[in-house]
């Protein structure tokens, strides 16, 4: 087995992602969010031939140096590139189907490590929050966005309850410039008090702001729909699909484009008449949500949020190709 090359990121429930792709010698797998390796390092040991996306440069320069891009045939290809663009990227590459698809979504330990990215407040950096590290940035949002983009914002992608009390401080606050800037402001509007004589500190309340704008400056979401509508026109017949997520929001999107690909929607009840969309079942064995386990949250506290969705393809034409 190849070693695997330090990094500050630990894959979350890796044996039961893996287990759901079944790799073996000769398998071709997507890896939609290559990162620092971790689900890629073991679908190579596997014997898989592996493309691989990801669109922070940082994490295509880290695995450019792995031997396996230099076989011949590779059987690393890295894709410096949006998970949703994996379809033209592919066809690019001459590859027509694949046997699996793995996503894990959301920002990396690494990103969220380098305070010069921005992405958390545990240490004080630029409020930057962009994955691909160009384009419209957090601190470019917050800085021109009129009111109430940003409550919609803080409300949609973060859950915010009183977002429009978080905007009307940010504005009033502006420039920001940094991400503890932003963070003093969410604090403040909301009332924290890190310290409390009546048991442990409650949550930080930037938590969520700090995720609803970094979801939106990345179009997260929107990717991830994207994303799994691809994987659906990609994945041949018997192709398997692991997506693992960390919090409510793409939860919901990836469960319920499970469950209307495998025909969970078809009809709300078997009074009523069938729906008009009569397109076969286009993926089946359906998991549950899958959680790491106690050991694996005490090893990684970061991976306690973490659920993994998985299912297999069927020979049903893709719904979008229908």
């Amino acid at each position: 087995m190849t070693a695997l090359p330090s990094a500050p990121h630990i894959p979350v429930l890796l044996d039961e992602v893996i287990a759901a792709l079944a790799p073996r010698p000769g398998t071709v797998i997507v890896d939609a969010t290559f990162g620092a390796g971790g689900y890629t390092r073991r679908l190579l040991d596997a014997g898989a031939t592996v493309h691989a996306f990801d669109r922070d440069p940082d994490a295509i320069a880290a695995g450019s140096a792995w031997p396996e891009t230099a076989e011949q045939p590779p059987r690393l290809i890295l894709h410096p590139r949006r998970f949703s663009e994996m379809l033209a990227a592919l066809a690019e590459a001459g590859v027509e189907t694949v046997d699996g698809v793995v996503m894990d979504i959301g920002v990396s330990s690494m990103q969220l490590d380098q305070a010069e990215r921005g992405f958390a407040f545990a240490a004080d950096g630029p409020l930057d929050m962009r994955m691909s590290q160009d384009g419209y940035s957090a601190a470019d949002f917050l800085n021109e966005a009129d009111e109430a983009e940003i409550a919609d914002v803080l409300y949609r992608y973060g859950e915010e309850r009183q977002s429009r009390r978080v905007a009307r401080a940010i504005v009033a606050a502006r420039p920001l410039t940094t991400t503890g800037d932003l963070a003093r402001v969410v604090r403040k509007a909301l009332g924290y008090r890190p310290h409390s004589n009546k048991g442990p500190a409650p949550k930080d309340p930037a938590t969520r702001s700090f995720q609803a704008i970094r979801i939106h400056v990345n179009a997260e979401l929107d990717e991830l729909e994207a994303a799994l509508s691809a994987a659906e026109v990609l994945l041949r017949d018997g192709g398997r699909l692991s997506v693992v997520s960390f919090h409510s929001l793409e939860d919901r999107i990836v469960k319920r484009f499970l469950r209307d690909a495998s025909g969970g929607n078809a009809r709300a009840s078997r009074h009523l008449p069938a729906a008009n969309d009569a397109s076969a079942p286009t993926f089946t064995n359906v998991s549950k949500g899958i959680r790491p386990s106690d050991a694996e949250t005490e090893r990684n506290p970061r991976a306690r949020s973490a659920t993994l969705r998985a299912a297999i393809r069927t020979a049903a034409p893709a719904r979008e190709a229908a």
